[in-house]
């Protein structure tokens, strides 16, 4: 498996194939139609993220020692987000979730280009992400 800074290298690498954002933006749509849809039955309020304008649901899976998220908008762009980030936590062991830094968005000129709702909606969705790894931690340190 690849580490994070491979995961995020790569995206970063792909990214800088495109110099205008009108294509970095299809390319962040094509990203969202490649995610698997998240089964219906995880659409529910529990897993609704709070904070983004679009609606999107996340939902984890732990096995193993590592969080598998899913998840799923109904907005495209947000979806293509969601497929990025996924990318470089699903996965990953709680203690890898927790010491990542998301250096990614920063260096594909994300955090610019999006507007303020969506940046805040994106780093809800992360928050969460880091709650899961935060509680499995925690849970697995008590048995």
């Amino acid at each position: 498996m690849r580490t994070v800074d491979e995961v995020q290298q790569e995206i970063i690498d792909e990214f800088s194939l495109f110099s205008d954002w009108m294509d970095k933006y299809a390319y962040i749509i094509e990203q969202g139609n490649a995610l698997e849809s998240l089964d219906e039955q995880y659409k529910t309020p529990e897993n609704l993220i709070k904070g983004c304008q679009s609606r999107v649901w996340l939902h984890t899976d732990y096995r193993d020692g590592r969080l598998f998220f899913g998840a799923e908008s109904d907005a495209l762009i947000v979806k293509g987000l969601l497929a990025l980030v996924l990318r470089v936590f699903s996965g990953r062991t709680p203690d890898e979730i927790i010491g990542t830094d998301l250096r990614f968005m920063k260096e594909i000129g994300l955090t610019e280009h999006l507007s303020p709702t969506r940046s805040n909606g994106l780093l809800s969705v992360i928050q969460q992400v880091r709650y899961y790894a935060i509680a499995y931690k925690a849970k697995e340190g008590g048995n």
